[in-house]
Order: structure tokens, then sequence, then C-alpha cells
């Protein structure tokens, strides 16, 4: 039986000056502090008030760089992307992390053996992946996100009462994997147990595919048709005839909110029309899964494109970040032009971005990309997977296609008035250690 641990080590303070110099920004910092816009040189850039990493990516990361530090001697292995962000996965890799899926996959679960240690990432790992690292007697370090776990809670009640888990998210994605693992019941042992029952899932990508499973349940259907449309994204032996009579809605944490709540509105309105009101009681549940990190940052670009709308939207995150394009999502749905991209290195000047389009599966160069008019305004937001570090060089890449000063532009920022703090922003900047002048 494997070691199993989801805790820190204890080693912050070991590892706070790595992660500080590797992933923190100090022109951010000060953003926060001067209230998140700059207006410089002809150019004003706003930044969102959410942004960038959540507490559960921090914790992840940190606990990673802190099992590094605790077996320096020993191989260790990440089931997945640790989080959707390709810089800090580079990193792990230069530490000599070995992942085991994925773009950076350089290993495979064959390699594990007993003396080593297996990262699980923030989106967690399936029941399957678990059992077979705990098969292997390998150490496992559990980073999985709480708000994840939660989800799991959800589903695995559903599977005990037998009601079937339809899930909003993506079939392909890890946190979606591992979340319908534990719709059948199953369990990892570590995070719930087995229920005994094979539970059923369903799991729809959008409001597009919902609309035809409530088309499904009022009407019924051509059965050969419903398992082949949703052929990735069903268990085994699903049967739609059978297992849409009761239905307990869940979600991947990282979707558009307001879609989820769509999606479980429309399911319930289906079993209204096809039970009526008293019975949908008994045959349809939900909860409250939105992630509430995912959900600060929806709601911090709603007011950044309410406040006033920016010439020009730019979202910063990894291209497989789920969040992240879900946010420039709520560009492009506002008509604001709006690029997706990973880094500064992106901007490859004022005729010339690279990015990628919201479904597409490749970057593109969009020229004539540049605000039009004088004195533009440019909304700048990220994913939470997305380190400080590389917000900042977005911001000053900008400034430097507008032919600013660098040296000047810190200088401007840090004389700019500082707007009177609410008290849970003295919080935060207490908690990033910027009032105490650690910075």
């Amino acid at each position: 039986m494997s070691d199993y641990h989801r805790k820190y080590f204890g080693l912050k303070k070991e590892v706070a000056p790595v992660l500080e110099g590797t992933y923190a920004s100090r022109l951010v910092d000060l953003l926060r502090l001067k209230g998140y816009e700059i207006d410089y040189g002809g150019l004003t850039v706003r930044l969102a008030t959410e942004f960038g990493f959540c507490v559960g990516v921090e914790r992840s990361i940190q606990m990673a760089y802190e099992t590094r530090r605790m077996f320096p001697d020993k191989r260790i292995f990440i089931t997945a992307e640790i989080i959707h962000n390709a810089y800090v996965n580079k990193q792990l890799v230069e530490m000599g992390c070995t992942f085991l899926n994925g773009q950076y996959k350089n290993g495979s679960f064959e390699d594990i053996g007993a003396d080593d240690v297996v990262i699980l990432p923030a989106f967690g790992a399936s029941v399957e992946e678990i059992e077979e690292i705990k098969k292997k007697g390998a150490f496992i370090v559990d980073s999985t996100c709480g708000a994840v776990v939660s989800v799991w809670n959800n589903v695995h009640r559903y599977a005990k009462d037998d009601f079937t888990s339809l899930i909003h998210g993506k079939y392909s994605h890890e946190e979606t994997i591992a979340t319908a693992s534990r719709a059948t019941g199953k369990a990892d042992g570590f995070t719930g147990s087995d229920v005994g029952k094979k539970g059923k899932y369903l799991i729809v990508r959008d409001m597009e595919e919902a609309k035809y499973v409530c088309e499904y349940i009022i009407r019924g259907g051509n059965r050969e048709e419903f398992l082949r449309k949703f052929k990735h994204a069903t268990s085994v032996g699903f049967d739609p005839d059978r297992d849409l009579e009761r239905l307990g809605v869940a979600n991947q944490t990282t979707m558009l909110s307001s879609e989820t709540l769509a999606i479980q509105g429309a399911m319930r309105a289906a079993f209204v029309q096809k039970y009526g009101e008293g019975e949908t009681l008994q045959r349809v549940r939900s909860a409250d899964t939105i992630c509430s990190a995912t959900q600060d940052r929806q709601d911090a670009m709603g007011e950044l494109l309410a406040r006033k709308r920016p010439d020009v939207l730019i979202v910063i995150g990894g291209y497989n970040s789920s969040n992240t394009g879900h946010l420039a999502e709520m560009g492009i749905e506002k008509g604001v032009p709006t690029y997706h991209i990973d880094d500064a290195s992106c901007l490859t000047g004022k005729r010339e971005i690279r990015h990628q389009p919201i479904g597409a599966k490749a970057t593109t160069l969009t020229e004539d990309w540049w605000p039009g008019r004088p004195r533009p305004l440019i909304g700048i937001t990220a994913g939470a997977s997305t380190p400080n570090n590389k917000i900042g060089d977005v911001f000053v890449r900008l400034f430097e296609l507008n032919g600013a000063d660098l040296d000047r532009l810190m200088a401007h920022v840090e004389a700019l008035p500082t707007p009177e703090l609410t008290e849970e922003e003295k919080r935060k900047l207490e908690r990033m250690k910027i009032l105490h002048g650690d910075h």
C-alpha cells in the first residue's frame, strides 16, 4: 500500500524565494496597489481586479516545489500537467519531474517503482490512475484543488442514490475525466470510498448539447443517434431511455458559470415538462460547484468590460486552459476585439499578433490588431493558471510597442497615487507581502 500525502511538507520558507523569483512581478504587485491601471505615453492599459493564480493553483505549485525539496534524490512523476500553463510545466521539467500524460509526457506509468514519488495535479487524477499508482507502491502527493474534490463528492452521492451525473464539461479535460471516473460510484480510497453501485454519467460540453438532451428527455428520440453523438461522453453501457430519468447536475469547475447555471435551468424545465413540478423535485438535483476563483475572474471580466469598453482585450494564459478560454469568450460576446495569447512573445508588433481563436486548435497571426484611435484603452486579464511575471511582461511589451521609455514607466507606476483600499484588498495585499515592503 502506497503512502499518501495531501498537505504541505512545511517547507514554505525554503521554497518561497524560488517561487518568488520564478513567478512574481513587481509591476503587477504595484498595479494591485495603484488601482489596476496605467495611463502613460498616450496609452492606457487596465487590468481586471481578479486575475492570474488562484489559491488552488498556488497550492499545487507550492506542493510540487516542496516535494522536490523534500525528496531531492527520488524520481518524481506527475500524472498530467500540474496546471494548464506552459511556462509552469516547463519549469517542473527542468526540475527533473517526469510527466505521464499530456504534451510534456516523458515517461509512463510502467516506469513507476515503489521508491518513487507521484504528484497528482490540481485537476486531480482518475480512480483508475490512482489505483495503478497504489499497486506500484509509490508515495502519492495529492495537490488536487479542493473545489474539484467538492464536485467529486457530489457525483459520488449521485451514484450512491441512483442518479445519473450530468456533467457540464469537456470530456477530454483531465478534471472531467477524473470527475467522470467517480460518477460511476468508484473512489480512490483517499477522497472517498466505493459505494458498491455502477453509477452513470453523461458529459455535455455546452448549451447546444444540453438542449439536445432536454429534447430527448421530453420526447424521446433515436437511441443510436444519441449514443453516436455522445460516444466519448457517456459511461459504459449508458442507455438514454433508462439513464435520463433521474439526473444530478455537476460541472467542470473551470466552465463558464452562466452556462452551467443555464444548463441546470434547462434540465429542470425539461423535467417539469415531462414529469410535472412535484415529481421533478425527486428527479433532479444540482449543487453549486462553480469554483469561486473561476467565478471571481469572470465577474471581474464583466466589470472590466462594463466600466469602459476597451478598444482591445488581451487574455493571457495557456491555450488548453479552460477558464482562460472562457474569459476570452466573454470579451468576444461583448463585441470587443479579443486575443487569447500565451505570453508577451505573441505581441510581435503593432501590426501583428499571434493568438489562438476560440475553438481553434492552433495559433494564428492577425494583422492590424492595434487600436486605430489616439490614446487607446487596452484591457488585460489572465486565467487562474497564469503567473504574474507573464502578466507583467505583457504590460511592459504593450508600452514598448507604443514607444515608451521603460525605465520611466516603472518610475511612473511607483509615483501613481494609491486609492483607498477596501478591507478585502488590504488582506490580499498583506498576503502578498506588499504592505510589509518585502518586494
